[in-house]
């Protein structure tokens, strides 16, 4: 079987994109695995595909590099963008997106035809523990003591439809977290697994992250962990609601409002990179 794909990227967060109401995949999780394989398949964080929605203009199913189906990505979404108004899949620049965590809807900034930037309204955040999910009886896990060899992590969790555990620290780029990302993310606590996201403020408006994703391993960028990240920053004291937030990623910046409404938004590019047909 051949299947025609894009390589596409927010912020070096990179998926392979499928048409969905022109190719068939039978098994994603399997073929998810096996092109974000870097050596054998086309290298990639995982596998995302576009489909017909019958809730919203177009629908998006997600797949991590282990082959495991994620709920939603804040990368992919703004890519999805980026893909339907350049292949000619519509022509509004207001897009309506079904996701396994609600309908997203995206706002497109173009130029001459080409899809410059994107926002994406995230909806309304998640801080209730059960609904995160995190096994606690709190009724906001904030600034809460976790253990991880021997060591004690301040821990705040937030969902934007996929579960995220934010820590701060002094300087992001000393964290090893290579070793301290699985832990995280498979800890008791969290019985979905988890993404975890540390955090370094760097002044009144500017953030510092580096993220560990379930599933998926250290990436460049997550949007959703992004969108988390400003929430916390808020629930800690760090910002006010309504703040626009510029959070500093290894792949590049994302924008993020976070408002009064407990709605979040986040703005930041998707690059396409080429074109290709598999077999598989």
């Amino acid at each position: 079987m051949k299947i025609n794909f894009t390589k596409m990227h927010g912020l070096g967060n990179d998926y392979v994109y499928v048409n969905g109401f022109k190719e068939n995949i039978e098994n994603p999780n399997e073929f998810s695995k096996f092109i974000s394989d870097r050596h054998f398949g086309i290298g990639s964080d995982g596998l995302v595909i576009i489909l017909p929605s019958k809730k919203a203009d177009f629908k998006m199913r997600m797949f991590n590099a282990d082959g495991s189906e994620g709920k939603m990505c804040g990368n992919a979404s703004r890519c999805i963008g980026k893909y339907v108004y350049e292949n000619g899949l519509t022509d509004k620049t207001n897009i309506s997106l079904e996701t396994l965590a609600g309908i997203k809807y995206l706002t497109l900034n173009v130029t001459d035809n080409i899809v410059k930037s994107v926002k994406v309204d995230m909806g309304k955040t998640i801080i209730t523990p059960h609904d995160i999910p995190v096994i606690s009886d709190l009724p906001k896990f904030v600034n809460e003591p976790i253990e991880i060899d021997n060591q004690t992590y301040y821990v705040t969790c937030v969902s934007m439809g996929n579960p995220h555990a934010i820590i701060f620290c002094d300087n992001v780029d000393e964290i090893d977290l290579e070793k301290i990302g699985p832990k995280f993310e498979s800890h008791p606590l969290f019985p979905d697994r988890i993404n975890t996201e540390f955090v370094q403020i760097i002044n009144s408006t500017t953030v510092k992250m580096r993220v560990w994703e379930r599933g998926s391993g250290e990436t460049l960028a997550c949007g959703t962990g992004a969108c988390a990240t400003a929430v916390a920053c808020t629930l800690n004291g760090h910002f006010k609601q309504g703040d626009n937030i510029v959070v500093m990623l290894r792949g590049g910046n994302l924008s993020i409002t976070y408002t009064e409404n407990q709605t979040v938004f986040m703005e930041g590019s998707a690059t396409k990179v080429f074109d290709g047909i598999i077999e598989y």
